[in-house]
């Protein structure tokens, strides 16, 4: 097996070789040599064209129902975090059924659940790379749903807290399953856009969960201790949904051929292409080439951390200045959206959800708006850009809200302004560190830069903003605004300088895959 050795080029790219030689239509994507390379775990070589079969396919009825059955998950989690940030104040209300306060169901809970999606990318993102993605989003979308549903029999507060930590777990789990089999399933001219998108969708679920809190928390609809159960139960039936849809979404081919299941691969990506072919009426174009690589079994720890940090130590530093970034901003900030509401400006906890529908509204226009732009422009300038404005924007909405320049309305429509750029930038940070590094680290890689970022901003985030918040004074509040906003300024700035020109190029030939042999890239070259 080799590794790369190449140099990394300015700005973070790396110096790799293409994706291989030629290769036909029909050509089969799986001509297996005899034996296994001296010293591999593997089961062969092969040599396939599965990746350019992939990338050259026309968006389709197969495309959406991978959007659909994968991307629909960030609902769940939108409405998760959304639905607690906006029922904070009615469980700390007498009669709730609860002994909890405000600052410990966004400060506590909200740091657990963050810890726990740490724990559980890490987890669930060795397993990933380990045993499929296919598994293991079923997996993981079960263990969302089993602590989902245990959170809304909640009894007492250490009861509630446990079940945040393990609903975190099975969303952290999501992240690094989900991304990593979108980017390898999208052709690489839609990458940017779809991969945008399906991660800004988590701001239809923040939508749906204000909403939901609105009705859930009117006392003539239901009692203080039933209202906020049933929000979670709604979420356990969506989930329950999405299982029924994720069903029909396949494995990745890309981790099929390097596996050792080749052959499946193979006939997975044929059957698509004939779907394809039938739904458009015309035959679908040559693939452009074909990689060689050793089909692996499974790969060491070890060596997915030397790869990441040692043959791509800029891009390692591009993914943790763009993950600390926006988690530090939306886990410190939208947390405790709602106490900012109540405590400054007097809303009813009840009303809460109006000006959250609003701001979650603006973070997915986002990224639907600006998505195709990272496919045209360039990765690096929209990165770069979409960090650096909502920072800059956020400062001035800190002055203001410190000046007492602001109302409930006004705050909400500079959050909305500041969240549009944001929200891109969040999802350009997933998308980012799921097509840079190499296939056989892919879901680690999400998993280890989600963990670390989200450490960071996200569980010291939400503790420390709860108790600027609680302080009742404008100029802490502001003060949280501005550590978010610098954190977003200076990721912005690492990423104009690395990173790394990704966009309609094969995931291959961004990052050679570790199990690609050294005369693929020979050959192609020549």
């Amino acid at each position: 097996m080799t590794t790369p050795t190449a140099s990394e080029e300015p700005g973070g790219d790396k110096a790799v070789g293409p994706g291989g030689g030629g290769g036909g239509r029909g050509r089969p994507s799986g001509r297996q040599a005899e034996a296994a390379a001296p010293g591999d775990s593997g089961v062969g070589v092969v040599t396939t064209a599965v990746p350019a079969r992939l990338d050259r396919l026309p968006w389709s009825r197969w495309h959406w129902m991978i959007v659909i059955g994968l991307g629909t998950v960030w609902i769940l989690d939108g409405l998760e975090v959304t639905t607690v940030g906006n029922i904070a104040s009615r469980l700390s209300e007498e009669g709730s059924g609860l002994a909890i306060t405000s600052a410990q169901v966004t400060g506590m809970a909200a740091a657990l659940y963050v810890a726990g999606a740490c724990a559980g990318a890490l987890f669930f993102g060795w397993l990933t790379d380990r045993y499929g993605r296919k598994k293991l989003f079923m997996v993981t979308l079960a263990v969302y749903l089993a602590a989902t549903a245990m959170t809304a029999l909640s009894f007492s507060a250490w009861w509630f807290f446990l079940f945040r930590f393990l609903t975190g777990f099975g969303i952290g789990g999501e992240y690094a399953a989900i991304n990593s089999a979108i980017d390898e399933l999208i052709p690489s001219k839609y990458r940017g856009r779809v991969d945008l998108i399906i991660n800004g969708s988590y701001w239809l679920g923040a939508v749906g969960g204000a909403l939901l809190s609105i009705v859930m928390l009117n006392t003539d609809y239901f009692p203080k201790d039933l209202g906020w159960r049933l929000t979670f139960a709604l979420g356990v039936v969506l989930g329950l949904v999405i299982l029924l849809v994720r069903r029909h979404v396949p494995e990745s081919p890309r981790w099929q051929f390097i596996h050792g299941h080749g052959e499946e691969a193979d006939r997975l990506v044929g059957s698509v292409e004939r779907e394809i072919e039938e739904e458009k009426h015309e035959k679908l174009p040559p693939p452009a080439g074909e990689i060689t690589i050793h089909e692996r079994k499974s790969i060491g720890f070890g060596l997915i951390a030397k790869t990441v940090f040692h043959s791509y130590p800029k891009r390692a530093v591009l993914g943790l200045s763009l993950f600390i970034g926006q988690a530090f901003l939306y886990n410190a900030i939208t947390f405790g959206f709602g106490s900012i509401l109540t405590t400054f400006f007097d809303v009813e906890s009840g009303h809460t959800g109006y000006y959250f529908a609003v701001i979650a509204a603006g973070n997915f226009v986002g990224p639907l708006v600006l998505g195709k732009l990272f496919d045209t422009i360039g990765r690096r300038v929209m990165i770069a850009a979409t960090y650096i404005v909502p920072g800059i924007l956020l400062f001035i909405t800190a002055w203001l809200f410190d000046r007492g320049s602001l109302t409930a309305n006004t705050l909400t429509a500079c959050w909305c302004v500041v969240l549009f750029f944001a929200s891109a930038g969040a999802s350009s940070a997933y998308l980012t560190v799921s097509e840079v590094f190499p296939m056989e680290t892919r879901a680690m890689a999400i998993a280890f830069f989600y963990a670390i970022g989200t450490a960071v901003g996200g569980i010291s985030g939400p503790l420390i903003f709860a108790d600027l918040t609680a302080s009742g004074v404008p100029g802490d509040t502001a003060l949280a605004f501005c550590i978010g906003a610098g954190l977003m300024c200076a990721a912005g700035v690492v990423a104009a300088f690395l990173a790394v020109n990704a966009e309609q190029r094969s995931l291959e030939d961004i990052a050679r895959p570790l199990s690609q042999t050294e005369d693929a890239v020979g050959s192609a070259s020549r």
